[in-house]
C-alpha cells in the first residue's frame, strides 16, 4: 500500500463538535507522507464552539500532527477557510513558514490546474441568510445525535456502521437535487477559471468523477465518512476511506533519509489499529433539552 503521496486533501473535520473524529484523523495522518497537505475548510467548527461544543486535548493533537509533518517532512500546509471556520476572515491571508492560511487556491500538478475551495461559495444560504444556515446546523447536529443512538444498538446487535444522514440525503429529493446542483455548478466554476478540475468539500459527500470534462473531487468529511483525497506522484487521484485501510499492511522506514531507498530489511510494520467505535461512542447517548 502506498504511504507516500504528492498531495493529501482533507476537509470538514469540525474540531470542537461532538461528532469530530480527531483521534482517527491524527492516526490517519501519522501513516502517510506528502509534499502538500490541503486542509480544505471547516477544520475547526467555530459555530459549535460558540454553542455547546468544547475543545479537547485530542483536538490539539491533530494540529500537533500537522506541525510534525511540517517539521519532519517539510510538508507544505494550506489551510483554506470554510463556512464553519469563518473566524479566519480576521487574519486572511497569512503565511508562517510552510503554513498558508487563505480563502482558496489554484493547484497545478502534472500539467493540470485545479481550483481548490471549500465549496460554500456556491451555497447562497450560508453566505446571505446566515440564520437559516445556523438552523440547518442545529438539524444536522440532532441527526448526528440520532445516528449515534441508532449505531449504538446496531453495534450491540453485531451490525455494521450505518450513516443515517447519508441515507436521508439519498432519499430526500431536495437534498439529492441540491447535491447535483452543487457539483455541476462547481464544475462550471472550475471551467470558467480555466481549470481542469475542482477540489472541494462542504457537503460531506466524497466523490471522484468527471462532470462535462471537468474532474470533480470532493474529499468528504471526518464526522461520518472519514475520507481523504490523495494524489500520487504521477498525478492520479484517489479517495482513501479510513474504515477500509488495512493498517497491518502499512510500513514505515526504520531509519532513512530522503534520498535513500527503503530497503525491505529496514521496514518495520505498524501496530494494528482497531476499527471499532471509540469507547466513548459506545455509551448510550444522553438526551439534553
Amino acid at each position: 500500500m502506498n504511504t507516500s503521496f504528492k498531495t493529501i486533501v482533507i476537509s470538514d473535520v469540525h474540531l470542537g463538535a461532538k461528532g469530530a473524529k480527531a483521534k482517527e484523523i491524527a492516526r490517519f495522518l501519522k501513516q502517510y507522507r506528502c509534499e502538500n497537505l490541503i486542509l480544505n475548510g471547516d477544520i475547526i467548527d467555530g459555530w459549535q464552539l460558540k454553542k455547546s461544543g468544547s475543545w479537547k486535548r485530542k483536538h490539539t493533537r491533530f494540529f500537533n500532527r500537522v506541525l510534525k509533518m511540517i517539521e519532519n517532512h517539510q510538508t507544505n500546509v494550506f489551510y483554506l477557510r470554510g463556512n464553519h471556520d469563518d473566524f479566519l476572515d480576521q487574519i486572511l491571508p497569512l503565511q508562517i513558514g510552510k503554513l498558508h492560511i487563505q480563502n482558496d487556491l489554484v493547484y497545478e500538478s502534472n500539467g493540470k490546474k485545479y481550483f481548490v475551495t471549500h465549496g460554500d461559495v456556491f451555497d447562497s444560504i450560508t453566505t446571505n441568510l446566515r440564520w437559516i444556515a445556523y438552523l440547518g446546523d442545529v438539524g444536522y447536529t440532532f441527526l448526528l445525535w440520532l445516528n449515534r443512538v441508532v449505531n449504538y444498538y446496531r453495534f450491540k446487535a453485531g451490525l455494521p456502521y450505518f450513516s443515517l444522514s447519508q441515507y436521508i440525503k439519498g432519499k430526500v429529493k431536495k437534498a439529492v437535487s441540491y447535491i447535483d446542483d452543487y457539483e455541476s455548478e462547481l464544475a462550471k466554476m472550475a471551467k470558467a477559471k480555466g481549470c481542469d478540475g475542482i477540489i472541494c468539500g462542504h457537503i460531506h459527500k466524497a466523490e471522484n468523477r468527471m462532470i462535462e470534462g471537468i474532474h470533480y473531487l470532493n474529499s468528504g468529511d471526518w464526522v461520518e465518512t472519514m475520507s481523504a483525497l490523495a494524489e500520487d506522484h504521477q498525478g492520479n487521484w484517489q479517495l482513501i476511506y479510513y474504515r477500509e485501510i488495512n493498517f497491518k499492511s502499512l510500513y514505515l522506514p526504520a531509519q532513512t533519509t530522503e534520498d535513500e531507498a527503503w530497503p525491505k530489511e529496514n521496514l518495520i510494520p505498524l501496530r494494528k489499529v482497531s476499527f471499532e467505535q471509540n469507547p466513548d461512542e459506545l455509551n448510550p447517548p444522553s438526551i439534553r433539552f
